[in-house]
């Protein structure tokens, strides 16, 4: 009974958490279908305000329009207003909003943030709540104002710092928007801009309780096995990635007349980049095979629970490599920094990974009927835009402004699909009832492999 009331449970949260980010998306829709948000001399269809706004809620990043010049200042802050709420979770809001009132949160309103930040404890909603909005505004604030000593003497004292902080909430935010049109290609040589903006990508991506962890250990002396298998498998991501790049990209033109600080700064940003930010230095077109392979396994990987990121999360994949280590040692029990992981957290990584899989062949299978492949390029033109929606990056390879009405309703329920999480999305669309089994049919063992 009681896993009835869990199941039950979970599936109310699901379609309440689907009906907000929703609701998020009509309301950015309706204000980037406003006059005022649009250029003068620029039409936006139906289809483009709605894909934009699908975008930005789900902090992506892919475009059909060029932000900096189709949207005017207004269009561009509701973009921003959109990213913000989507990143740190609308809940996040409603709680600040609360402690605002000073009103107690309700029993229903604690179950939703828990749920949208992946808490185990009912208790920990209030205080985690109070350090999501604290380390958000700390990281944005401070970034803007290391981004406006860069930005300021290049664009004055007005666009300088409305750049810095459009730049330093996106870059928080792990979403791929941009007002200077190019992405971050008229900066590649500045290293200090690079190096800042990697800072505040890593610092979303990381996730708010690995975050309160860290700040903590010094009362606790110890860290929360989420955490280090967190930081594990991230730094192991970003090393590997970065060495893998740097052997892939070692022809690449761009580089050819860079110095040798200038090659590595850009290398380690490629590396941390597909890690759900979608902010690039360089075209995607001009990067090597072995390269946009790997860039598509980090953001099919992606970024940690309950951080900006989207993708399967690191912890999924930490978990499932430490169960093929652990198979093919010969032991029973998955460990890890002396715990054992349960086996429903690996049947639920399991899980996880083969309902990605199915979502993202599917969606390849659609596309490839619905758009043009150009010559130059093969399959990947279609998976590399794929992954990228699924995993809320916003890297491209050229499809996106492309995109026939189909292709572009596919990729917009990518991206919701990856921001939402494919659990809470699939729970809220399932119209089953939520049953206990009471009858175990016997073992019987088939061949595998």
């Amino acid at each position: 009974m009681k896993r009835l009331g869990q199941l039950k449970l979970f599936d109310t949260l699901s379609k309440k958490m689907v009906a907000g980010f929703l609701l998020l998306i009509t309301i950015g829709t309706i204000l980037l279908s406003l006059p005022i948000a649009t250029a003068t001399g620029m039409h936006t269809s139906f289809i483009n305000v709605i894909f934009t706004a699908t975008s930005a809620t789900c902090i992506t990043g892919l475009t059909v329009v060029n932000t900096a010049a189709h949207w005017t200042i207004f269009g561009q802050v509701v973009i921003l207003g959109l990213a913000e709420v989507g990143a740190l979770g609308y809940m996040t809001f409603a709680v600040l909003l609360f402690n605002i009132m000073r009103r107690n949160l309700d029993l229903s309103t604690q179950l939703m943030v828990k749920e949208s930040l992946n808490l185990e404890n009912l208790s920990d909603t209030k205080s985690v709540m109070k350090y999501v909005i604290r380390l958000s505004a700390i990281f944005q604030f401070g970034g803007a104002v290391l981004l406006a000593l860069d930005f300021v003497p290049r664009f004055g004292w007005q666009h300088g710092l409305y750049v810095s902080l459009y730049h330093a909430v996106m870059s928080f935010c792990n979403a791929g928007f941009d007002v200077f049109g190019n992405s971050l290609m008229g900066f590649r040589r500045d290293s200090y801009l690079l190096i800042v903006t990697m800072v505040l990508i890593v610092a979303g991506g990381l996730g708010f309780l690995v975050w309160r962890d860290l700040l903590l250990y010094h009362n606790r002396k110890r860290l929360s096995l989420n955490s280090r298998l967190t930081l594990v498998t991230t730094g192991s991501l970003f090393v590997v990635g970065f060495l893998v790049l740097f052997v892939t990209e070692h022809n690449l033109a761009i580089f050819q007349d860079s110095s040798w600080l200038e090659r590595t700064i850009n290398t380690l940003f490629l590396s941390v980049t597909p890690r759900t930010a979608g902010l690039m230095t360089f075209p995607t077109t001009s990067l090597h095979a072995g390269t946009l392979f790997i860039l598509m396994i980090l953001m099919f990987v992606g970024g940690t629970p309950g951080s900006t990121a989207g993708g399967i999360k690191t912890t999924t994949f930490g978990v499932l490599m430490l169960q093929s280590i652990a198979q093919l040692r010969g032991k029973k029990d998955v460990e890890f920094s002396h715990r054992r992981f349960s086996q429903a957290n690996i049947n639920r990584a399991l899980m996880l990974v083969f309902l990605a899989s199915v979502v993202i062949a599917a969606a390849t299978l659609i596309l490839t009927q619905t758009e043009s492949i150009p010559r130059e390029f093969g399959l990947e033109y279609i998976v590399f835009e794929v992954l990228s929606a699924f995993g809320t990056v916003g890297l491209s390879l050229g499809l996106t402004p492309h995109l026939t009405v189909i292709g572009k309703l596919v990729i917009m329920l990518l991206m919701f699909i990856g921001r939402v999480g494919i659990f809470t999305s699939l729970y809220s669309l399932s119209k089953r009832q939520a049953k206990v089994n009471q009858i175990r049919y016997p073992e019987e063992n088939i061949l595998i492999g």
